[in-house]
């Protein structure tokens, strides 16, 4: 067990600073590590998926209520737009929870693997977000905050990879898309959470110390460390060209997918 705590703490700092850094929630680390710690300490294969899944919204709302009161202190979260996404993220967050409960842990360790390597190609691939358009308008808003929810809950990411695109589509500058994103994975990430606790309870195979699809020690070591190192990634995320950092990223994700889907 110590060895464990030992190995989520290491995790728990470097999700946070990739949390603070990309305003990206660190899911994209914590899942991948959490899959690997759970099967290295022998739990059933059928819950493993779900309780990264479901352990890694938990720490995300440590995670990213630190890192986006690093945001707020700096005005790069933007109220309006937040308020506007809000409800569609809420209940994305909830339909996310429902749908990985039906899913077989086989299939949804697959879907994660793709996913991934999709946000790799992405991230490769993309130049700087276009900010400076107009918002869209509430149906389109809520259409697709309902998306983002939904595939953020459903792989246990705070939701910033598909959100900060989104945001700076409507007008946010590249350093408030972040801040405003890191906003918006606290209701993905405190309700995703919240519905994968409850849709694991009565689960058998669950081990010791597990709350549904929470597993406590993993959220006690990952968090202890993510937080201070989500505000060191604020620092560095609003001084530092993170051009080289997010290409390395990338490719880590790359390699994490082709692993998960082989």
């Amino acid at each position: 067990m110590l060895t464990a705590l030992l190995f989520f703490c290491l995790v728990g700092a470097f999700a946070g600073m990739i949390a603070g850094l990309f305003g990206i929630g660190g899911g994209v680390v914590i899942v991948p590590a959490l899959i690997v710690a759970l099967n290295q300490q022998g739990v059933d294969p059928s819950v493993v998926i779900h309780l990264a899944i479901g352990t890694s919204l938990a720490i995300i709302t440590v995670t990213g209520a630190s890192s986006a009161l690093g945001h707020w202190r700096k005005g790069a979260v933007l109220v309006d737009l937040l308020k506007r996404m809000l409800p569609g993220l809420v209940l994305g967050a909830v339909l996310g929870g429902l749908i990985a409960d039906q899913l077989r842990a086989e299939l949804l360790e697959r879907y994660f693997g793709v996913f991934m390597l999709l946000l790799a190609l992405r991230m490769l691939l993309s130049g700087p977000p276009k900010a400076g358009r107009r918002a869209a308008g509430l149906p389109v808003m809520f259409t697709v905050s309902t998306l983002i929810g939904t595939f953020s809950a459903l792989f246990g990411v705070g939701g910033g990879v598909l959100s900060v695109p989104w945001l700076a589509r409507n007008g946010a500058s590249l350093a408030r898309a972040i801040g405003t994103s890191a906003a918006c994975g606290l209701p993905i990430a405190a309700v995703g959470a919240a519905t994968f606790m409850l849709t694991g309870q009565g689960q058998a195979s669950l081990p010791t110390y597990a709350t549904g699809y929470l597993y406590w020690p993993a959220f006690a070591g990952i968090a202890l460390f993510s937080v201070p190192c989500a505000r060191l990634g604020v620092r560095l995320a609003h001084h530092l060209p993170p051009r080289l950092l997010k290409r390395l990223f990338a490719l880590l994700m790359l390699l994490v997918g082709l692993t998960l889907i082989l």
